[in-house]
């Protein structure tokens, strides 16, 4: 096929991806693969420096796993932290480039895989913790994934899951789930696209984690030091 048919095919894709979908997410992720890897190592996210980075790893830790399952890894940060502590850490994310960057920063296990594929039973292993660090943006595909969790956790195991706080990313919008547009505001010119992601109230996690068979156990709010408003909410939940 010449090279300006590959070109208008790929063109064609991206216009059939709905604006508003689990899968213009992880379109926009592949885009802005790069310069988020950048912002991350160069300590680009003020919240994540000040507060969310270490209170999702004093929840890890907590724990006490020997096995960590990290999924949404992004370039790894987390994974290698934990894997520092003595853990061993499978690390996922749908974005192979990603997943090529935490590798090649250092992390053991690095598997490119989505949701909808580990929900399907793609992922055959279990771990004491699974994490998602701000890793549960989308719809159906975070739907899956709670339903699958039992699968994946070790007897007594826990999940993780950090994620915007809802009374503060709610923003002057009506408390009610449904997608909302993304933003890149605060970060530089070199991203673009912005992703969507799907609005939950706190009622809708804990229902959620529910219905899939899970039981919120403990849930934190870190404070922004300089703001003093929740910087996220992290949930720990086990099977029923």
């Amino acid at each position: 096929m010449p090279c300006i048919g590959i070109g208008r095919l790929w063109a064609k894709r991206a216009m059939d991806i709905e604006p508003l979908s689990d899968g213009k997410i992880v379109d926009s992720w592949k885009r802005n693969a790069s310069p988020w890897m950048n912002a991350v190592r160069a300590g680009e996210i003020e919240s994540r420096r000040l507060s969310t980075d270490q209170a999702v790893l004093d929840a890890i830790l907590n724990c006490k796993p020997a096995t960590v399952l990290d999924l949404g890894c992004g370039e790894g940060w987390l994974a290698i932290a934990l894997q520092q502590h003595g853990m061993r850490v499978t690390a996922v994310d749908v974005v192979h480039e990603l997943v090529l960057a935490a590798t090649e920063a250092g992390v053991i296990d690095g598997r490119t895989l989505s949701y909808e594929e580990i929900a399907a039973g793609r992922l055959e292993l279990k771990a004491d913790v699974v994490v998602c660090n701000f890793s549960l943006f989308g719809k159906e595909s975070v739907d899956g994934l709670l339903r699958a969790m039992p699968m994946l956790l070790e007897p007594d195991g826990s999940l993780i899951v950090q994620t915007l706080h809802p009374l503060v990313a709610c923003g002057d919008l009506p408390y009610v789930d449904g997608w909302r547009t993304g933003s890149w505001a605060g970060f530089g010119e070199a991203f673009s696209d912005a992703p969507p992601w799907y609005f939950r109230t706190l009622q809708t996690w804990l229902e959620s984690m529910w219905a899939s068979g899970l039981i919120v156990r403990e849930m934190r709010e870190p404070v922004h030091p300089l703001t003093g408003r929740p910087a996220s909410v992290i949930f720990r939940v086990q099977s029923r």
